[in-house]
């Protein structure tokens, strides 16, 4: 749970950024079917979004090429989505803002205030320790 010194954004303004994306790079995504970033991620996919798998040492994930870093990624990236452990977010973050990136999601756990606050500081949307996918289907009303 987050605590009290930091707010994620409220439901208007990220069903309004969910409505606008439409390229994901999902960080950390795993190849395996069983694990929660891959199930989150084709489930993305299944709404209509392009994930665009990075991950250092994979080919293909979801039928789309992998890219081992942001900076590889040939693409355009509305919203950069973190599956990986807090102690990683301030270089992704770092990451985001080489590229001028609109928004950061960290999924359900992933909580680091200094991440949050830089990220903030560059202009960034973020939302932090929730899941898109529970989120979407909220949202959206999606079963």
């Amino acid at each position: 749970m987050i605590d009290n010194s930091y707010q994620n954004p409220d439901d208007d303004q990220i069903r309004q950024l969910l409505q606008h994306v439409q390229q994901i790079a999902v960080i950390g995504l795993s190849p395996k079917p069983h694990r929660a970033s891959h199930q989150v991620a084709r489930a993305m996919q299944s709404y209509g979004y392009q994930i665009l798998p990075v991950r250092p040492q994979a080919k293909t994930i979801l039928g789309e090429p992998v890219y081992a870093s942001l900076a590889e990624v040939p693409s355009p990236i509305d919203l950069v989505n973190v599956f990986r452990a807090a102690e990683h977010a301030e270089s992704i973050v770092e990451a985001c803002i080489a590229r001028d990136l609109p928004a950061v999601w960290f999924q359900l756990g992933i909580i680091n205030l200094p991440a949050a606050r830089r990220a903030r500081e560059a202009g960034m949307m973020v939302v932090m320790d929730r899941c898109i996918y529970r989120e979407y289907q909220r949202l959206f009303n999606k079963a």
